[in-house]
């Protein structure tokens, strides 16, 4: 990759200010004499040898792993702080349920965050791949490599003015999808096909129009079942299933080629190929394209080809199954609180410009039902917090799931309240009043989530023309949902869209 200039210095002393105050303050509260250490914290028992391992098998305490009250049961068990020592290659972890202690680690390590998360992937493009030394992607990439490669896409993806001009085309995509719906209700006005996948096909249409520059025809009712387009779909719901395996449970891979390991090697390779042909797709329909301004596609390929590649590919690997089960999420939850759902359909066919019950209505689905329950971070220095010792190399866990859902930060916090975001300070459900880093679905500072703007837009307008279309009903008991590195919602989808006479 080119090198790029470093931003404004003006800006850099901006974003850290606070940081220089925070870790001063962690440097100087480790040296006390009386921190406990490390192994003083709350966790679950250990045997010789093995150690923890065994409370995270089949039949242990915490053995259900896709359930994603596995957390809660962890901290419910031992508090706000909980220690697991390193197991089968995996770093030390630390959950934690206190925002005074996520905020802490977050503002103290926001100059080249490391966060954890998808080692496989990272291990398939700096050793499979062999491309050690080359930039892989802020998904994959880690210190002055992803720094250098964030600040390089940050004016393409942070812009405002580029990402309203995707506001015409994904209402598009929003239209078509309706049609398609409509369409596919059977004598219930329930959708026969599986509605997970119809969701995804949504998704996945929306975040191409960015990624790739183009459409991508999902939509077409002779689409094969082998198409690309679902090929891509299946792929990227296979890889957070056997990444979830890998990298959020105990596993051999790290000493030996696991079965898992080898299937996610084939399943990353296929996901590189696929977001090949789509590229090259976008780049063929680019030729044909007015003169307008410029998308996010082509302002990358004018930093270069490899630029480009890398964040369509992460786009399409972390844009699809996330905004997907955001959405249905949103359904759900308005599905079963009618008079939110009334409110939001008044606003949406008001014509307002500023649709602010909307914004609202999706950020309270996020907190509620969030598709990802916990930031992380991996230690860089040493740290005292809540009176205990913290190494370096420890890969924190913040249960923001879990401290969304506490009455204590928001009042009545396992009830759908969008209001919560719009009322008056002085209202005790005001979000305000609530500890700003006990919510965090987009992540935090230099390494929150890249793709918010767009992927607001795409949700926004998804869910307003739904409910411009549809009175959105629910029968039955509450959907399950399975945490498998996302925290994914499962059928029977029992889900109704009666047409808005």
């Amino acid at each position: 990759m080119q090198t790029t200039k470093l931003r404004p210095l003006f800006q850099l002393v901006s974003i850290n200010k606070e940081v220089i105050r925070t870790v001063a303050v962690a440097s100087t509260a480790v040296k006390t004499e009386t921190l406990k250490p490390w192994n003083a914290i709350p966790g679950p028992s250990s045997l010789p040898i093995i150690g923890q391992i065994h409370h995270f098998l089949p039949g242990g305490s915490f053995g259900d792993m896709k359930d994603p009250e596995t957390i809660s049961r962890l901290l419910e068990t031992y508090g706000p702080i909980v220690r697991l020592d390193s197991m089968l290659g995996k770093p030390p972890l630390l959950f934690l349920s206190d925002p005074d202690s996520a905020e802490l680690v977050l503002r103290s390590e926001n100059w080249l965050p490391h966060r954890p998360g998808f080692h496989s992937l990272e291990y398939y493009r700096n050793d499979y791949k062999k491309d050690r030394g080359h930039v892989t992607g802020l998904i994959s990439d880690h210190g002055d490599v992803w720094k250098e490669f964030r600040s390089t896409v940050n004016p393409v993806m942070l812009q405002p003015k580029t990402i309203k001009l995707y506001t015409k085309v994904l209402d598009e995509v929003a239209q078509d999808m309706i049609v398609r719906m409509k369409a596919n209700r059977d004598e219930n006005n329930m959708i026969k096909k599986d509605f997970d996948k119809e969701m995804n096909l949504w998704a996945l249409e929306s975040i191409g129009t960015v990624a790739l520059g183009c459409r991508l025809n999902c939509f077409d009712p002779n689409l094969p079942a082998d198409s690309p387009e679902w090929q891509l779909i299946q792929c990227v719901h296979d890889l957070f299933a056997t990444a979830n395996e890998l990298d959020f449970k105990p596993s051999l891979w790290r000493y030996y080629s696991t079965p898992t390991f080898k299937q996610a090697m084939k399943l990353y390779e296929h996901h590189e190929n696929l977001t090949k042909y789509f590229i090259k797709k976008g780049k063929e329909q680019l030729k044909t394209k007015p003169d307008n301004e410029k998308g996010v596609l082509e302002k990358l390929l004018e930093i270069n080809e490899e630029v480009a590649h890398i964040m369509a590919s992460d786009m399409l690997f972390a844009g699809v199954d996330t905004a997907a089960n955001t959405v249905t999420a949103t359904l759900y939850l308005l599905a079963k609180n009618p008079d939110k759902q009334a409110k939001l359909r008044e606003e949406v066919t008001s014509n307002v410009e500023k649709r602010s019950y909307l914004r609202a209505c999706v950020k309270e689905s996020l907190r509620v039902m969030p598709v990802v329950s916990a930031n992380a971070r991996r230690t860089t220095k040493e740290y005292n917090i809540m009176g205990y010792q913290v190494p370096i190399g420890v890969d924190v866990i913040f249960a923001h799931r879990e401290m969304s859902l506490m009455d204590k930060y928001y009042p009545n916090a396992k009830e759908y309240i969008p209001e919560r975001w719009l009322t008056n300070k002085d209202d005790p459900l005001h979000y305000g009043n609530a500890h700003p880093f006990a919510y965090g679905p987009f992540g935090f500072g230099a390494r929150s989530c890249i793709g918010r703007r767009i992927a607001e837009l795409e949700m926004d307008t998804f869910v307003a023309r739904l409910i411009e279309n549809f009175q959105v009903e629910w029968f039955g008991p509450p959907p399950t949902v399975v945490q498998e590195a996302l925290n994914y919602i499962k059928g029977p989808y029992n889900f109704v869209f009666k047409d808005i006479k």
